[in-house]
């Protein structure tokens, strides 16, 4: 070079060396004209000449020549000015001017290096090199060298380019966010977080999430942008303390809650991963530190969402909240607290929680702080302190506890049951954890059961009974079975160890031990209601197997409570009789559904059970005593005893009066059946020897017995019907012998009625009566015919053949037998019975007036004809119609002495 260069020219050139990335040649004009090169002049030149493509290593070493300053070490070498000599020196200002050089303090730089030349051109640089060519992977060449040249350039580093650089190259390369450094610098917290974050967790595989949070939040919270001064309380001298709050931090704790409540597995991933603020990867790049006031706020801040995560865990499952424990450590853990035990020592321990005994943090009132304000430092129940993390430990626990004998609950599920403090609610909860014990039950032992009752009784007061002083003052109980009385969850216990067969431990708990846990009536209730259960729920009425065998042995296994001469073993036991004695037929009360014991007790007839059980099996009728066993076992076992709701209005009955009630019906029903399978015979046997053997006045109660006895007199032979096996003393004649036999069931009718059915049985009674004579008549009219045939066809050494012409043939013994066997009529008998009823009545109904006047007419018969044959039937039917007619008229029944 002939001569020094005018300014302009040095310009312009060290612009072309630049736009052509010749970094030595400008080295070179830098050193020899030092004096116009100056630094900002320079590092202006490069930030708007030289291309971003340019490695950095290339012109990093110039831009440490100016940090250090060191021009004069260095001997000024040639530089070629060719591209300079043609130009006029009014050309090349005009160039210059063109060249409009991008200032260093550009909107992109921290206000931190307002006063640090190198540190704004390095800043814009990267800023350039980002914009332009998209080659941010290539600037930690051009950064790193110079992060000992100012805090601002770490910061800036650590905080802007690492998380960005980290979340595009390296973490999730294939699903970059589109924003340029300067534009990830412009978010406001809520979209960086976002934009950081989005991929954290997405995957099944959440091995990265603590990562995530460790170097791309944890670096990014040290740039001053971050934080904001904001007035604190008044302090004693009457001034405004300043405090910082990050918004960039609340924001990462607003996604934490919420990633929580959508995706809880990945909030505990977080904080079991991440041990917050001071848990930060830099990497490699230094070591940074917070403000003592800033590390004490992050960290409050971070144990705070932490609890408050724990309670928007939604899912009721042993993973989800051994989950909610791993938070419930690592909070404690942050606190310097002791640890908290697994959730499977916790519940082996069932430890007293001494520290919420008497606190009224479990109050309806902070219900709300589960679900509001959770990270407000006005929540108690996510403040960072010992309290709110045992009361989270309780609940999780119980949570627990629930989950894991089937009964799912959720965290918040647990803390509504705890500070709602409903009954209602409390009971459902554990009616349905008692029930799934007793479903898992199956293959379990004492030992399970033993340790089901002490949680039942822990979920009441998380433990705080063996903290209780005294009687006097006994502990609040805090529980989420709080409400419950501890006699009610014995109760429900007890019931399901009988319902699961552990009958010696429940004897040994609550029978045999020194401490009464319950009363002899609540003990003796309960056993007898677990025993009606098992009756319910039995499939078969045998009384050998299944619900039927377990409600027996349930009586029998606690002889002091429940005595074999109790009066409720003794209606169990008829219970059982009465349900087993339907076991042995067929029987199907509706459309086809067999029966079932529970039918047996809820039914509002029970003795009507007997009459199905009749018409559905052919000859039962025939096992007449076994349904009168049958029907004396529901009397005794209590069920015709009107319900509850009826015993003011309905009148109750003695138990021998019910017996016989029902023994009337039960024969009733089995001659009903008898007559319905034309066993006729069997029916009238029931009658005369069951029926009319009562000697019992009728009663309005009692209607089936006479309905009984009037359709066995109504009956009438069938080709159907069964003929009888032996005859005994009765007429050959079977169609005589029936009617015979109807005339005496219409009479036992006529006895047992009551007075305004008698016109009725008279009726049919009349009826049959004409129907005997009828067929008596008939037989004496044939006994005759052969007599005369005998006389004169048949009888040996008779002379003749004929008989002479007027003589009349007398025959003695046709007419004795006609004086003795034919049948009185209804009205000779009449007379007797009205006499008898003179004597006590001024006057005679209607019907009396009718009965005279047939009775007058058959006096016109011959007396002769009232000896008869059959006494036996004369008096049945004189007795009868004596009493009957009396009862139809409102008369009293003629005494025995009156009639003589």
């Amino acid at each position: 070079m002939s001569s020094l260069l005018s300014p302009p020219k040095v310009v312009l050139l060290a612009a072309n060396f630049a736009t052509k990335s010749d970094i030595d040649s400008l080295t070179a004009l830098a050193l020899r004209y030092d004096k116009v090169l100056q630094k900002e002049l320079l590092l202006r030149i490069l930030l708007t000449c030289l291309p971003e493509t340019t490695e950095a290593d290339q012109y990093v070493p110039l831009l440490q020549l100016l940090e250090s300053e060191e021009f004069e070490s260095h001997d000024p070498q040639e530089v070629d000015t060719a591209s300079i000599e043609d130009f006029t020196d009014a050309e090349i200002l005009k160039k210059v001017r063109k060249l409009r050089l991008r200032p260093l303090n550009s909107p992109d730089v921290p206000a931190a290096a307002e006063d640090d030349l190198l540190s704004q051109f390095i800043i814009a640089r990267a800023h350039r090199v980002d914009e332009e060519a998209g080659l941010l992977t290539k600037l930690p060449d051009l950064i790193v060298p110079f992060l000992d040249h100012s805090n601002c350039i770490r910061t800036w580093m650590i905080s802007a380019f690492l998380p960005l650089l980290r979340r595009n190259y390296e973490y999730y390369a294939d699903a970059p966010i589109p924003q340029t450094l300067s534009e990830f610098e412009q978010l406001n917290d809520r979209a960086a977080v976002s934009l950081l974050l989005d991929q954290t967790g997405a995957g099944e595989d959440l091995s990265n999430v603590g990562r995530d949070l460790r170097g791309l939040i944890g670096p990014w919270l040290y740039s001053e942008s971050r934080w904001k001064h904001e007035k604190g309380v008044t302090s004693n001298d009457g001034q405004h303390a300043q405090s910082k709050s990050c918004p960039g931090w609340e924001q990462m704790l607003e996604w934490l809650i919420t990633q929580a409540a959508r995706s809880w597995k990945v909030a505990v991933k977080t904080i079991e991963q991440w041990d917050g603020p001071s848990d930060v990867d830099l990497g490699g790049l230094g070591s940074m530190w917070f403000q003592d006031e800033e590390q004490g706020y992050l960290e409050s801040r971070y144990a705070r969402a932490a609890l408050a995560a724990a309670y928007l865990v939604p899912e009721a499952s042993i993973e989800a909240l051994s989950g909610v424990n791993t938070i419930i450590t690592k909070v404690t853990g942050l606190l310097g607290e002791d640890p908290t035990p697994t959730l499977q020592v916790a519940s082996s321990l069932l430890s007293p929680l001494s520290e919420i005994a008497n606190e009224s943090i479990i109050s309806a009132k902070n219900a709300t702080f589960m679900r509001n304000d959770l990270l407000e430092e006005s929540n108690v129940l996510t403040a960072p302190n010992e309290l709110s993390t045992q009361v989270l430990h309780a609940l999780n626990l119980s949570a627990y506890i629930l989950t894991k004998a089937g009964a799912p609950c959720s965290i918040r599920r647990a803390g509504e049951l705890a500070f709602l403090q409903d009954e209602r609610e409390q009971k459902s909860e554990a009616l349905k954890f008692i029930g799934t014990l007793r479903d898992n039950a199956a293959k379990a032992d004492d030992k399970y059961w033993i340790r089901a009752r002490n949680e039942l009784l822990w979920l009441r007061d998380w433990g705080a009974e063996e903290l209780a002083d005294s009687a006097s003052s006994p502990t609040k109980t805090h529980g989420v079975f709080g409400q419950i009385s501890k006699e009610y969850l014995e109760i429900e216990c007890l019931k399901a160890f009988l319902a699961s067969g552990r009958y010696s431990l429940a004897r040994s708990i609550y029978e045999d031990s020194y401490e009464k846990i319950l009363s002899e009536n609540v003990l003796e209730s309960t056993i007898v209601g677990a025993a009606m259960n098992a009756y319910d729920n039995a499939s078969n009425p045998n009384r050998t197997r299944g619900g039927l065998l377990k409600c027996d042995d349930i009586v029998h296994e606690f002889p002091k409570t429940l005595p074999p001469n109790s009066p409720s073993a003794r209606k169990i036991e008829a219970l059982l009789k009465a349900t087993h004695g339907l076991s042995t037929y067929r029987l199907a009360l509706k459309q086809g559904e067999p029966f079932t014991p529970v039918v047996l007790r809820v039914h509002s007839d029970p003795v009507s059970i007997i009459g199905k059980v009749l018409e559905q099996n052919p000859k039962s009728y025939t096992k007449l005593q076994a349904f009168l066993e049958i029907g004396a076992n529901m009397v005794e076992a209590g069920l015709l005893t009107p319900k509850a709701s009826e015993r003011l209005s309905t009148p109750v009955e003695d138990l021998p009066t019910q017996q016989s009630m029902v023994e009337k019906r039960v024969i009733s029903m089995c001659i009903d059946a008898a007559l319905t399978e034309d066993d006729f015979e069997t029916a009238y046997s029931y009658v005369v020897n069951r029926l009319a053997t009562s000697g019992t006045a009728p009663t309005s109660a009692d209607e089936y017995s006479w309905k009984a006895a009037l359709q066995a007199g109504k009956y009438r032979r069938t080709a159907r019907t069964v003929r009888p096996t032996h005859i005994g003393t009765s007429s050959g004649n079977l169609d005589i012998r029936h009617l015979e036999q109807r005339i005496e069931c219409l009479s036992t009718a006529l006895r047992i009625a009551p007075p305004d059915t008698l016109q009725e049985i008279l009726n049919v009674f009349r009826r049959c009566e004409e129907e005997l004579d009828a067929a008596v008549k008939a037989e004496e009219q044939q006994e005759s015919a052969w007599d005369d045939q005998g006389d004169v066809q048949a009888m040996p050494g008779a002379f003749s053949s004929t008989v002479p012409a007027g003589v009349v043939r007398h025959n003695n013994t046709r007419s004795t037998r006609q004086q003795e066997e034919a049948p009185m009529s209804l009205f000779d008998l009449s007379r007797a019975t009205m006499a008898r009823a003179q004597r006590n009545l001024p006057a005679l109904s209607s019907l009396q007036r009718s009965e005279q006047h047939g009775a007058e007419h058959a006096s016109e018969e011959d007396d002769s004809q009232r000896v008869r044959k059959r006494d036996q039937l004369r008096e049945a039917a004189v007795g009868t119609l004596a009493s009957g007619v009396g009862w139809l008229i409102g008369a009293q029944p003629v005494r025995p002495q009156d009639n003589e």
